[in-house]
């Protein structure tokens, strides 16, 4: 505390800081790739047929410049994302010849892009998965952040 006129002033705090105490609390609020462990994957839906199961990109909940997006704000950008890492490829997927001479367009680990309304979504306990049909990967990409995300 700081002391002025014989007031005592509280030192400035960060607000937003106050609902996550630690940097790695920030980070474990969104979804990430490298976290899925086997068990958990183990545990994920096994796409049937010709399709794809996603888990899109939600990016972090931090900008560059230091400050923390609301919640409602990661969300919004969560829904709006057409960028996804590839979990698990259904028994089928690519497997049409005839649609898919050059072979598959993506397998497990890869970063893929689709339209924004593809897929049927559903949530998990830390985030969000997409099942796609596996002619709905438009393309894929190195890293999801050279992709620009809008609302």
């Amino acid at each position: 505390m700081t002391t002025t006129n014989n007031e005592e002033v509280p030192k400035h705090k960060e607000a937003l800081l106050d609902i996550y105490s630690t940097k790695e609390e920030i980070e474990d609020k969104f979804l990430d790739p490298s976290k899925i462990t086997g068990s958990l994957k183990e545990r994920l839906p096994q796409p049937t047929g010709w399709r794809v199961l996603v888990m899109p990109w939600t990016g972090p909940k931090k900008t560059k410049g230091g400050i923390i997006l609301p919640d409602e704000s990661h969300d919004q950008i969560a829904v709006a994302t057409t960028t996804a890492y590839v979990v698990k490829v259904g028994p089928l997927a690519y497997a049409d010849k005839e649609k898919f001479p050059t072979g598959p367009w993506c397998k497990e680990g890869d970063w893929v892009m689709f339209g924004r309304y593809a897929g049927s979504r559903f949530k998990i306990e830390d985030g969000e998965l997409r099942i796609l049909n596996d002619d709905e990967i438009i393309a894929t990409i190195l890293d999801p952040r050279d992709v620009k995300h809008a609302l």
